[in-house]
């Protein structure tokens, strides 16, 4: 805005050579370095907000559960590969797998990883739902 009884008051849109030569122009990104000596409180921070996006443990249903069984049921039996949605450390991620066999004893689900062809072991506890390819 152009004040009416001064002029220009933007020193930004002033030509150089209008403007006094001896304003000190500051410091620039130097102000900011005592901050950067601080890590631990980064890192403090950022494990903060980690946290927050954090979820508990769905609770599901009897009929979600017998639903669950029977979609692994037939994904045994047909050899068919299959998404596996599971809680795992406050996150819900998904897998493509196909099932290599079902431990009941230690409640895990044994398999391979369709993505990069290794073994990967899913508990019971931790499956929240199951759909065949």
């Amino acid at each position: 805005m152009i004040h009416p009884i001064y002029g220009e008051t933007d020193y930004r849109n002033i030509e150089r050579s209008k403007l006094n030569p001896h304003i000190p122009h500051g410091r620039g990104m130097i102000k900011w370095a005592p901050f950067a000596t601080m890590p631990e409180q980064y890192r403090g921070i950022k494990k903060q907000i980690e946290q927050q996006h954090k979820i508990e443990r769905p609770v599901l249903s009897d009929d979600r559960l017998e639903d669950i069984n029977l979609t692994l049921r037939e994904a045994m039996h047909s050899q068919q590969s299959m998404f596996v949605e599971f809680y795992h450390d406050g996150y819900i991620k998904t897998l493509t797998m196909s099932v290599e066999k079902v431990d009941p004893w230690a409640m895990l689900i044994i398999g391979i990883n369709l993505d990069n062809q290794q073994m990967c072991f899913v508990s019971f506890i931790d499956v929240i739902n199951l759909s065949l390819q």
